[in-house]
């Protein structure tokens, strides 16, 4: 039986849930990640490749509900990957599938019991500032909290990290500096950008485009920043890209699809899978 989209710690502490997670992943494999992936819409493919010690359908790990968006396949992969030791979370859980924040960082959380110490999180967004046109990828260097959750919300999980987190860095300097020198030796136009996460699922009005605008974002999408704020507050280092799947409502004349955002990453798929697994080979050197 699937888990629901509801919240599991109703009677059960955090931590218990995710230690249940950890002893489920533990009974059948001793693999240590040290980066976790985890992957936006229509990005599955990036892993292709992969020598995989173990995988995991999300829905059969204790307290992990069931992916069910087009483009997440919902698995939870041990392996490596780039020559580096990864956990890839190929399908990720979002906020408007009725799930607490909490619950969409628990994989995150879990890849950090297992030992993972950087997150390389990718997603599918829309692009606000004018040289962010479909296609184009982005690093993000900071981001706006639009969603009205936060995952660190109720109890906090001491044996994670501290009551109050500081995000003043949340994105790593040295991670940005290691994906700036790949995209420079392959050729690859990185953008660099403020990334607005609001719940979804629906996508933005122009009026709500013009807003965030505003506030300083150059793109929009509806997952990433839960994973990043759970991830700053359990000691990890956070490197996020953004693939820019489409012009956000109001800033071009078509209309906005969920097809088109799949499409799109599609056809970026093999310069974002180059790009990381030239992170990953850096990240290797630097490790080894």
């Amino acid at each position: 039986m699937t888990a629901a989209p509801t919240d599991s710690t109703s009677t059960t502490s955090e931590m218990s849930c995710l230690l249940e997670a950890r002893d489920h992943v533990r009974s059948r494999t001793s693999f240590t990640p040290k980066v976790t992936l985890f992957l936006g819409s229509g990005l599955g493919s990036i892993i292709e490749g992969m020598e995989t010690e173990a995988e995991f359908p999300s829905a059969e790990i204790p307290h992990f509900p069931r992916c069910t968006v087009q483009g997440h396949d919902g698995r939870l992969l041990l392996g490596r990957l780039g020559g580096v030791d990864c956990a890839v979370q190929s399908g990720r859980f979002h906020l408007y599938e009725g799930h607490p924040a909490r619950v969409c960082v628990r994989p995150l959380r879990l890849s950090r019991l297992l030992g993972s110490e950087i997150l390389l999180v990718t997603n599918a967004a829309g692009g606000i500032h004018q040289d962010l046109n479909p296609g184009t990828l982005m690093l993000l260097t900071d981001h706006l909290n639009l969603t009205g959750q936060n995952p660190l919300t109720g109890e906090n999980v001491d044996e994670l990290g501290p009551r109050f987190s500081d995000m003043t860095q949340a994105y790593d300097l040295r991670l940005q500096e290691i994906a700036r020198n790949q995209a420079k030796n392959q050729s690859v136009v990185l953008r660099e950008g403020i990334y607005a996460a609001l719940p979804g699922p629906c996508y933005e009005t122009p009026a709500e485009v013009r807003m965030i605008q505003t506030l300083g974002a150059d793109a929009v999408g509806m997952s990433t920043v839960p994973e990043a704020i759970a991830a700053v507050h359990c000691g990890m280092r956070v490197l996020g890209l953004s693939c820019i799947t489409n012009r956000a409502a109001g800033l071009s004349s078509g209309t906005l699809s969920h097809e088109e955002v799949v499409e799109v990453t599609r056809k970026a798929t093999e310069t974002i899978r180059n790009l990381m697994l030239g992170i990953l080979g850096d990240l290797a050197e630097s490790t080894s």
